[in-house]
């Protein structure tokens, strides 16, 4: 009997970049103390790109290595989409930079905006093309600059962010591995909780804008957290029924990585323990719409996912939106 076609992931990639701020910089820059980040983050230092790296660039070293590893030439791709909230400009996208510098000559091109859950999102068009018959091979990127709209004399944000871009290779399955289950959803309502205020249409740059400080990321700490809290365990348990297994038997839980202490609550309301739940983001920091497939890149490169586990990606970001996924690993 011929089964349903589905989607999987054949390849990943990472890149980090060299430079290293630890916590101990940013006493020197801000009015701030290793002990204070760390309790109320868990981040102990974080990547910065070099000045002349952008995002572009970043999302090419991941891709090239996930193509690798799934054995993929770019020429074979159909479709390359790049998440970020840290485009190189505002267009062309991103993903076309990324299309070109690649030699992917015969795949579409596109970013997807969705803040820090962009990767989710990009993996759910992607696994939706591949089920359609639309595509065969689709690259999926999650790379954010944060360093550069974060505000360095802000000490409540630039404790926060760092630098990365991570990468998957999307491909057909036939359904005994590989992705499950999606959930996506939005709170249009709680915009104003996570912006980048000017640049756009309605804040174009100026001098005004340049000077009141609008071009950095503007964040509500206190009610962001509050919904990461509440978004992350609902969205685990929605995208496990969808697809009929317990939450319990999940094998690994890759969250986004913006605060230990949200990981940690989303643990405690799942009652699973923390051993089942990756983080890495002492190391980097939270890297936006990068940090759940380097997450997922370091958790099977240090052997954490083994064939056959469950795997539950999920995450959240500005919008405000939210996404999780439920995979098979193999």
């Amino acid at each position: 009997m011929r089964r349903h076609r589905s989607s999987k992931i054949a390849g990943l990639g990472r890149y980090v970049p060299r430079r290293v701020v630890t916590n101990a910089e940013l006493e020197r820059l801000v009015d701030t103390t290793d002990e204070w980040i760390t309790v109320r983050t868990g981040i102990k230092e974080r990547r910065v790109a070099a000045p002349e790296e952008a995002t572009s660039d970043m999302a090419v070293e991941a891709a090239q290595e996930a193509l690798e590893q799934a054995g993929v030439d770019p020429a074979e791709l159909d479709l390359v989409l790049v998440g970020t909230a840290s485009p190189d400009m505002i267009f062309p996208a991103t993903a076309c930079l990324v299309q070109e510098r690649l030699g992917a000559k015969r795949a579409g091109a596109a970013d997807v905006s969705a803040a820090c859950s962009s990767f989710v999102y990009g993996l759910a068009l992607a696994h939706a093309q591949v089920v359609a018959g639309l595509a065969e091979r689709v690259l999926v990127v999650g790379a954010d600059t944060l360093s550069r709209i974060t505000n360095w004399k802000d000490r409540s944000t630039c404790v926060l962010f760092g630098d990365s871009a991570g990468a998957a290779v999307v491909v057909p399955s036939d359904g005994q591995r590989g992705i499950l289950s999606f959930w996506l959803g939005a709170d249009g309502g709680g915009g104003p909780l996570l912006t980048l205020p000017a640049g756009g249409s309605r804040l174009p740059a100026s001098y005004e804008t340049v000077e009141r400080g609008q071009h950095y990321i503007h964040m509500n700490g206190r009610e962001v957290f509050k919904f990461a809290s509440r978004i992350i365990p609902r969205a685990i348990e929605e995208v496990c029924e969808r697809a009929g297994v317990s939450v319990a038997e999940v094998d690994l839980f890759v969250p986004h990585q913006a605060n230990v202490r949200i990981i940690q609550s989303a643990a405690e309301r799942l009652g699973q323990p923390m051993e089942k739940f990756y983080v890495n983001v002492q190391r980097y920091g939270n890297t936006s719409s990068a940090s759940v497939p380097v997450a997922l890149y370091e958790a099977v490169a240090e052997g954490r996912v083994r064939d056959g586990d469950l795997v539950a990606l999920v995450a959240f970001g500005g919008g405000l939106t939210w996404a999780s996924c439920l995979l098979r690993w193999g």
